[in-house]
């Protein structure tokens, strides 16, 4: 049965509490084994994904459409005032699910895969913008990457506003994390992966004629500085998505991550 909450101070509610407050939910959500789906939709497909519902914090009309992936789960129910209190914002998508972490899979296990034919992955370096990373896995799930692969300091996919913006993709397709940045290159190699690291540099090959082997890894950098120096180094080839003279004449001289991550997986899947 549902339990009705009318404080937004109400402990049973602690999953839920200051969700704007990065540095308060990393360490809550990692203490705790948990992450925050929010909609209807990201619910689901997070609980299609395997992931055990801890909870719910739900407005009153959403009760009906979310019955038949609730189960036997906790279910509050609060007015809109209530949910805003408590979550620091107002919760326009009606409904919040506290969701069970899974353990990551080992990176071998992701550089492997299952997928005959052909395999294409991203590797992320660094990216530290939570929105950004959910948007690069919206875009590789959309064009069919096979799997990405996390820096250790890479922003965490299953944080809140990763999985809203990414609308349930980072449940879609398999990632990892490394556990030795220094090193990570030389497991891609060891796995059979040629490195393509992705640079604004328009001395480097075109990715419309770079030579696609049947393992291909593409790097993407930082939101600020891009690829480390030490990975554009031992990357097996730089790479770059054409840019217009005339953009690079009025000084458009490179993409945002997202935009050059949705061009590269295009052109990583041809």
């Amino acid at each position: 049965m549902p339990e009705y909450v009318t404080d937004a101070s109400d402990p049973r509610l602690t999953d839920y509490t200051r969700l704007r407050d990065v540095e308060l939910r990393k360490s809550l959500e990692a203490e705790r084994g948990l992450f925050i789906a929010e909609g209807e939709k990201v619910i689901r497909r997070a609980v299609a994904a395997g992931y055990p519902i801890r909870s719910v914090l739900t407005a009153g009309r959403w009760l009906e459409p979310l019955a038949d992936v609730l189960g036997d789960a906790r279910v509050y129910v609060a007015g809109d005032d209530v949910m805003t209190g408590i979550a620091g914002f107002p919760v326009h998508r009606g409904a919040l699910a506290s969701m069970e972490r899974l353990p990551l899979p080992p990176l071998d296990s992701v550089l492997s895969g299952s997928s005959p034919g052909p395999r294409r992955i991203l590797v992320l370096e660094d990216l530290v913008d939570h929105g950004n990373v959910g948007a690069i896995f919206r875009c590789a799930a959309a064009l069919g990457v096979h799997g990405i692969v996390l820096s250790p300091r890479c922003a965490d996919p299953l944080y809140r506003r990763a999985v809203k913006v990414s609308m349930g993709a980072v449940f879609s397709i398999p990632y990892a994390r490394m556990d030795n940045w220094y090193d990570g290159l030389a497991r891609l190699r060891e796995a059979g992966y040629r490195s393509l690291a992705l640079t604004p540099d328009q001395t480097a090959t075109s990715l419309d004629a770079v030579k696609l082997a049947d393992r291909v890894a593409l790097l993407l950098g930082s939101e600020g500085d891009g690829l480390s120096s030490r990975w554009l180094h031992e990357a097996d080839e730089p790479v770059c998505i054409p840019m217009s003279p005339a953009a690079m004449e009025a000084g458009v001289d490179s993409l945002n991550v997202v935009a050059a991550a949705a061009i590269a997986c295009h052109g990583l899947m041809r």
